[in-house]
């Protein structure tokens, strides 16, 4: 059985997010593209656990192959520490100067998955931290025209057969499925685990496959932007707190009226 997981690297929300609140998070001077040379890249962390997911049904006794993919070949050392946890093979995916949509991503995935021999399940993270929009899993699944499902907290593969437990606003849900498919897997399924110091040494040696984007054969078309980032800017963060005092029915009626207000 193979497996493919996708993968991303992105800037770290948390630093991110300090240097918004800061007021150190600049864009640069084509307005659309973030000054980060001091905030750190690393695995968007769903598909860290995309990764782990992968690695508990090995553990569980499936007998697998995980293959690592992402696009962008500047991104070693992530690949690395994908190989440290596990990964069987890594592979980057060069784009060149090329700007690539959720669209088109999703057609090199496709067209990496195709053409080095399938799989039987395909993992993603749910969404990636840096855009939070989800869709690259949606449209890869559309393309190699398999199941899919989202939200994974728990996968199980027998047989040929997928059984996924999504975490849903309801509750739990149990769905089941025909290998090939799609998962897109969410924080719900726990902490993924960390490499040993062996596997870390060991993973220095590997060596990621760097797969041109020319060489996946894609026509133009394909590649070509559907959408188009226009703009890109910092939102103006304020905050304002006030406490109320008094009695507990009178700071509860204030309150309420503030509400109202607002």
């Amino acid at each position: 059985m193979r497996i493919v997981v996708c993968v991303k690297e992105v800037l770290d929300p948390a630093a991110v997010n300090n240097y918004a609140l800061a007021g150190g998070l600049k864009i640069g001077a084509d307005g659309k593209t973030p000054e980060v040379a001091a905030i750190p890249r690393l695995i968007n962390g769903y598909d860290e656990q995309a990764i782990e997911a992968a690695l508990r049904l090995r553990d569980a006794g499936v007998d697998c192959r995980i293959a690592v993919v992402t696009i962008g070949a500047d991104a070693q050392a992530m690949l690395k520490q994908c190989a440290a946890l596990g990964a069987d093979e890594i592979v980057a995916i060069e784009p060149g100067a090329r700007t690539l949509d959720c669209a088109a991503v999703a057609s090199v995935l496709h067209a990496y998955i195709q053409g080095s021999g399938g799989a039987d399940l395909v993992l993603c993270g749910r969404q990636a931290s840096d855009d939070d929009q989800g869709v690259v899993p949606l449209l890869l699944a559309e393309k190699l025209g398999c199941a899919v499902t989202t939200l994974a907290r728990d996968i199980r593969c027998a047989d040929g057969v997928v059984t996924v437990t999504r975490a849903t606003s309801d509750g739990d849900e149990v769905v089941r499925g025909r290998l090939p498919a799609l998962v897109t897997v969410s924080n719900e399924l726990g902490a993924p685990r960390f490499p040993t110091a062996k596997a870390k040494m060991a993973a220095r040696k590997m060596v990621p496959q760097v797969v041109a984007l020319d060489a996946l054969g894609l026509a133009a078309e394909r590649l070509a932007a559907q959408v188009v980032l226009e703009r890109q800017y910092v939102p103006q963060v304020q905050g304002n707190c006030e406490f109320l005092s008094g009695a507990p029915a009178e700071v509860a009626r204030a309150l309420a009226e503030r509400i109202r207000a607002a």
